[in-house]
């Protein structure tokens, strides 16, 4: 059984709250850092929508979160693609509940509310500028002068996290996938059942969209882009000036145009660039680790990046749990997550090719859809092993790996 205690948490986000809750059942003392200020509408006033997978949701369940987020989710029962006027119904992977998707605004107030019910405490305003360890502990220093010590420090602290560099100052950073990413609600309503989301390959870029329960059409568009944007740069240009772009690269596509069309440009969502992490070498350091986004973001395109981030939480809990050290429960942490999310990630990858295509391959696009369904769009073949994930959180965590 471990000798932690304590933990420092930073990141209010998404694998920060559950971590917190996970460390909780654990036996152990956690308390969350934010940087951004506390808001009505989430962490830093994020917006806009993510899917949980069914092993995200699974995974909420271990910390008591999954019925209060689907409560507040939409779930999708069926997919389809379409490139151009052709339309494909993608098979579905039996025995599993459906993709659920939620306002991440909405997501972390949840995780929040379930955190502060389980007694665990939050600061907020608190940026981590440097990290101090010891043999016993670390303390942590905060931008505004305050300090935090605890046994342990988790850094879930996202795409560009500060604990990442603390734990490696040379480890690479995220990459800008050729994509940026824009999310609204269009007045149009698309003649599809409600629960029906479609992927579809645009003229000029991908899109997807689904009936929103409230009304109207919501839809993503990932517009290929030649350079990287920081979130600042994106939401700098105009919104019209961001919707007059969409309208002209989706103005072919059937129903792009009717959904850019009957979009409002003061309701756009400008998500910004799109990034996938290279593999990290190192996820720990001494009293130092990464959970989430922090150690592996495989880019929306897998639809699982906010489910092996809380994955990872849970996971990580129970190595703090079980073995009597921090090095052999990192170790054993790292060693229980690093193959499947890097699998996850290639795939992401793969997928991302294939949303910003080069003028060929557009081309080529009509002709390759059905086979494109029949192979890659398996289900069986290409996400099972990802959605049927269950984590079992009373079997104990040993140093070895499991015989199979």
């Amino acid at each position: 059984m471990t000798t932690v205690r304590t933990a420092i948490v930073i990141g209010g986000g998404i694998a920060g709250p559950v971590t917190a809750l996970a460390l909780h059942r654990a036996g152990i003392t956690a308390t969350v850092h934010e940087a951004y200020p506390a808001t009505a509408s989430g962490v830093g006033g994020i917006g806009g929508t993510l899917a949980l997978a069914p092993n995200g949701v699974a995974a909420l369940h271990t910390v008591g979160a999954d019925e209060a987020v689907t409560a507040i989710a939409t779930p999708i029962e069926r997919t389809m693609m379409a490139v151009g006027r052709r339309r494909i119904e993608l098979p579905t992977l039996a025995g599993v509940p459906p993709l659920r998707v939620v306002h991440r605004a909405e997501l972390h107030r949840v995780l929040h509310d379930r955190a502060v019910a389980e007694g665990v405490r939050f600061a907020y305003g608190r940026r981590l500028v440097a990290a101090e360890q010891t043999e016993t502990g670390v303390t942590a220093r905060f931008e505004d002068g305050s300090t935090a010590t605890a046994d342990i420090l988790v850094g879930a602290d996202g795409i560009r996290s500060t604990v990442r560099g603390l734990i490696d100052p040379a480890a690479p950073g995220p990459r800008f996938t050729g994509l940026l990413g824009f999310e609204a609600v269009a007045r149009h309503e698309v003649d599809v059942e409600p629960g029906t989301m479609t992927f579809a390959f645009g003229r000029r870029g991908y899109y997807l969209y689904w009936p929103e329960p409230g009304g109207g059409t919501r839809w993503g568009a990932n517009l290929p882009h030649q350079r990287p944007l920081s979130l600042v740069e994106a939401r700098a240009v105009p919104a019209a000036q961001w919707l007059a772009t969409l309208r002209t690269s989706y103005g072919d596509d059937d129903p792009g145009r009717e959904l850019m069309a009957t979009s409002r440009a003061d309701e756009l969502q400008v998500v910004g660039a799109l990034q996938i992490m290279p593999p990290v070498p190192h996820w720990h350091r001494g009293r130092m680790v990464l959970v989430g986004d922090a150690a592996h973001a495989p880019s929306n395109s897998s639809g699982q990046g906010a489910s092996l981030a809380i994955e990872s939480a849970v996971q990580l809990a129970r190595c703090l749990r079980d073995l009597p050290d921090v090095a052999s429960a990192f170790t054993a942490f790292e060693r229980l997550r690093r193959a499947r999310v890097e699998k996850v990630a290639a795939r992401a990858a793969r997928i991302n090719q294939a949303k910003a295509p080069g003028p060929v391959a557009r081309t080529l696009m009509p002709l390759l859809m059905p086979l494109l369904v029949r192979t890659a769009m398996d289900p069986e073949k290409t996400v099972a092993d990802e959605q049927r994930y269950v984590i079992d959180w009373d079997a104990p965590v040993t140093t070895e790996p499991a015989l199979r």
